[in-house]
């Protein structure tokens, strides 16, 4: 692929938007770089989605979102990406069926990077010629760098789940392998917060999703949370114990998917061993457990005499905590043995069910589909994980994926009711 440099003489204005945006979209490619043109195609179950649509689907994201409303003469790079790139939009049409996204040989690869290519040069002419156009759609160009971001996450995640149902078990990049450390966690302590009615959601100017809005107070009772991430150690002994035949401690419908998915361990374990982007290494105790679905965390918090935390008790132990961690610019792509942070490594099931918060509006057209049809069957998730870009995260993100979900590198934190 090409490089790009610009001049700053050459630009009219928005310098600090279009470098951002530059620098977000070098960042996806980096990601497939590694990739053979067979990575990018394959798609492993109907939750993942190949490399290759996620190249095109973010480029089909400010083409139709940003490029259409903001350019004068506009025209699609290709009528037919408009159907074929379409994630769940219905107000901007028809959607090629997510679960056969693995069927695309057509387009290539080459093509949907000249797709990508395409839609960089007109984001620049955007820029740099129409710079009342391009403040005009500030807040939806900001929204597709987020929305990017959220896809280099994804890239990893549904690449890793690609690569363990290969029997060879390839690495996406055997470097992260030796970048790994072994440490002793710390024993597990507890934090006290007094009951009070807190500030939830998000405030100030910067941008967050609309499902992080509107800021609101809730009462929360006094409560105890846990200063680290569970560990495989510790989530080893709940195997150990019987964990997964014990029905007394699963929901019914976390005991149901346990039995009819005949699961065992976390995804992703083997025997003394974890399939890891670096490739399969031994099962570190020390680590945070990840891949885990929110039954199981639930599960294994029941054994632990505990709970999950509500995502406001969540949000009001972080709150003041700073948002640096193990994120996907540390290169690890792995989590790493606990420090006691808030953010990075894994996201964190909470056992609040995603749904919006009073008051809450969605925005108007295509766009407001964003989050907001996706309020029920879901939990909700906080703090990040190892493959979240770092300046995506803040303490009122609101992550979801349904309890059931695996794939993601989702761990747990404990809490409990004050004593």
């Amino acid at each position: 692929m090409r490089s790009m440099r610009y001049e700053p003489a050459r630009l009219i204005g928005q310098v600090a938007p279009l470098q951002r945006y530059l620098a977000v979209r070098a960042q996806t490619e980096r990601l497939a770089e590694p990739l053979s043109a067979e990575d990018c195609a394959l798609q492993s179950m109907p939750d993942a989605s190949p490399t290759k649509w996620h190249l095109g689907h973010t480029s089909w994201f400010f083409e139709t979102f940003v490029l259409e409303h903001a350019l004068p003469d506009f025209s699609p790079y290709r009528a037919e990406f408009r159907v074929l790139f379409n994630s769940y939009y219905v107000g901007v049409g028809p959607r090629h069926p997510r679960h056969e996204r693995g069927l695309l040989s057509r387009p290539s690869v080459d093509e949907v990077l000249a797709f990508r290519r395409n839609v960089d040069e007109r984001m620049e002419e955007l820029f740099t010629r129409h710079p009342v156009a391009a403040q005009q759609v500030a807040n939806l160009v900001e929204l597709g760098i987020h929305h990017e971001q959220q896809h280099q996450e994804l890239i990893l995640t549904d690449l890793k789940h690609l690569l363990s149902r290969n029997p060879l078990l390839p690495a996406y990049r055997k470097e992260t392998r030796a970048a790994r450390q072994e440490r002793q966690s710390p024993q597990i302590g507890w934090r006290l917060f007094p009951e009070g009615i807190r500030q939830i959601g998000h405030e100030g100017r910067s941008f967050a999703f609309d499902n992080e809005q509107p800021r609101h107070r809730q009462f929360l009772a006094a409560f105890e949370i846990s200063d680290r991430l569970v560990t495989n150690g510790e989530f080893k002994q709940f195997v150990e114990d019987g964990g997964y035949a014990r029905a007394e401690l699963w929901l019914s419908e976390g005991w149901d998917a346990c039995v009819a998915r005949k699961w065992s361990r976390p995804l992703y374990w083997r025997d003394g061993e974890l399939f890891t982007l670096g490739g399969v290494v031994p099962l570190d105790a020390a680590e945070p457990a990840a891949h885990l679905s929110y039954y199981e965390a639930d599960a294994y918090a029941r054994w632990a005499g505990a709970r999950l935390p509500t995502e406001a008790e969540w949000e009001t132990a972080a709150r003041d905590e700073p948002t640096s961690g193990n994120f996907l610019e540390s290169g690890r792509l792995h989590p790493m043995p606990g420090t006691g942070q808030y953010f990075g490594d894994t996201w964190e099931w909470t056992s609040s069910a995603y749904a919006p918060y009073p008051g809450f509006r969605p925005a108007e057209g295509a766009v407001g589909e964003y989050n907001g049809k996706f309020m029920v069957n879901q939990q909700v998730l906080r703090g990040g994980s190892c493959v979240t870009p770092a300046a995506h995260i803040r303490a009122s993100y609101r992550n979801f994926f349904p309890a059931s979900a695996r794939w993601q590198f989702t761990g747990m934190r404990l809490a409990r009711d004050a004593r």
